[in-house]
């Protein structure tokens, strides 16, 4: 490892100075000869680092992790985490690790962090490695969240290692560099209260704070605050999902955020036909993270926070219990106004039309798009026509024509307003038959697929000439789709 700073470039290390019991300091693997795969050029230079000289091969070294500047510490996070509902005490990076915090052009602190760089402590049995596939499939889902308005983290660039990493078949290997606000995540909590060091849990906590949440420190009670703060956070979060149609697939209490971003984009996918059973993920065999239970997923990651903070929050053990409750019962409410609201854009209802009203006329929808397997996306985004001038291009999706038709004239009777519609609903979503389109022709060296799908998403309410196919449902023979975490 190079210790050569980019002239214009700093990186802090605030975490492992604060809280070097949750992590450890580790160097990622030598990749001798990185190429560079795809860049976010907007991103890099929020962060403060030229484009070009990313592009170059000491770039390319930062990327992997060869080349860190002057001051940096690298560390492997440790966490603990409620996998499918079972817990690991000792989870941690292994296969990630934490660069260091820039404070970008807008004075935020952002971790840059890097994905598939080598075995660390925390591997156990893996590799540390990690494939061309799914380090693209994050960038492109990643990127097409943000664009979506979804509090996630960011990728900054894919980089090929030029080593075979070994899963079902050889396959090509790479780095992801990501940007977050922080890595913190509910495992992070679990993991310092199962040390049994109060003050650990505390300086975690007071890190968090600081980091996402600094009005909590005025409060009454600051650790209940930060408590209250993360519910409101993944409540908002997963209703932005649910509203379109995004599955993540792998809700662990490792892969909720304190922050309230999008973090893991393994087993994860947009609907295509609207199902609320949907599931994605290869392992998840009883639904568990299906479409449906995403927010009680969130709302049971969010107790096992609770109980963490427990020590915080009280001396006396039941009255913690009894204020964690208190807070955690704001999720479900917080949750269905969130969902509401944005169901309510999505359908573009007057703002002061009647709540049980706006209730009858979603509830009828979806109970209408799930009987006639009817696309997510394509409806909504064809629903504004109806609105505007009666278009067809909604009603052609479905069957059942009276069922719609009887829908239709209650929905227009209320006056939706199809530009609100527009602004909310996207023409362009990660396709999952796209997606693995352009994932499969990146792994044999081609990477045009790649540029167009991401010229489509990253502006995904703009109707453009040469992208329709970009807006259209999977072809009839696409089938059920699986998505894989990528160890």
């Amino acid at each position: 490892m190079s210790t050569v700073p980019p002239s214009t470039f700093a990186l802090e290390s605030r975490f492992a100075q604060e809280l070097g019991e949750l992590s450890v300091p580790w160097q990622a693997d030598d990749v001798p000869d990185p190429r560079l795969l795809v860049l976010n050029d907007p991103l890099a230079a929020e962060l403060g680092l030229d484009p070009d000289w990313l592009r170059s091969a000491e770039g390319a070294r930062l990327l992997v992790g060869n080349l860190v500047p002057r001051g940096a510490t690298p560390v492997a996070q440790a966490y603990s985490g409620h996998q499918f509902g079972s817990f690991s005490p000792r989870l941690g990076d292994g296969r990630a690790l934490l660069l260091g915090e820039v404070v970008d052009a807008d004075g935020h602190r952002r971790d840059l962090h890097l994905k598939g760089s080598g075995r660390t402590p925390f591997a156990r049995g893996g590799d540390g490695l990690a494939a061309v596939g799914p380090m693209l499939r994050e960038y492109i889902l990643s990127e097409a969240m943000h664009a979506l308005g979804v509090p996630t983290t960011r990728s900054l660039a894919v980089v090929a290692t030029g080593r075979q990493v070994r899963r079902e078949t050889l396959l090509p290997g790479a780095v992801l560099a990501r940007v977050a606000s922080s890595h913190l995540r509910v495992g992070s909590f679990q993991y310092a209260r199962a040390t049994g060091d109060p003050d650990l849990l505390r300086r975690l906590a007071d890190h968090a704070i600081s980091r996402h949440y600094p009005d909590a420190a005025g409060a009454e009670q600051p650790y209940l605050a930060l408590f209250e703060a993360v519910v409101a956070a993944q409540a908002s979060l997963v209703a932005r999902w649910m509203v379109l149609g995004f599955v993540h697939g792998v809700m662990n209490t490792d892969n909720m955020t304190i922050s309230g971003e999008t973090i893991d984009y393994g087993p994860c996918a947009f609907l295509d036909v609207f199902d609320p059973a949907a599931v994605f993920s290869s392992i998840d065999y009883g639904g568990r993270y299906s479409y449906r239970n995403q927010p009680v997923a969130a709302q049971w990651d969010l107790a096992r926070l609770a109980e963490a903070l427990l020590p915080l929050l009280h001396e006396d053990q039941d009255r913690a219990v009894s204020l964690a409750e208190g807070a955690l019962e704001a999720f479900p409410p917080q949750f269905s106004a969130a969902w509401s609201a944005g169901m309510r854009s999505k359908l573009g209802l007057p703002e002061d039309l009647n709540d049980d009203v706006a209730a009858y006329l979603v509830d009828d929808v979806l109970a209408l798009l799930q009987q006639n397997h009817v696309d997510w996306t394509s409806f909504f985004r064809a629903l504004s026509g109806t609105a505007r001038n009666g278009a067809h291009a909604a009603r052609d999706l479905v069957l059942d024509l009276p069922a719609f038709d009887a829908w239709a004239e209650r929905w227009r009777a209320v006056g939706p307003d199809p530009e609100m519609m527009d602004r909310v609903n996207p023409v362009h979503i990660p396709r999952n038959h796209l997606v693995e389109e352009a994932l499969a022709a990146a792994v044999e060296g081609d990477l045009d697929p790649l540029g167009r799908l991401l010229e489509a998403v990253t502006a995904p309410y703009e109707e453009r000439p040469g992208l329709e196919r970009y807006a259209a449902g999977p072809p009839d023979d696409f089938g059920a789709y699986t998505t894989y975490c990528g160890t």
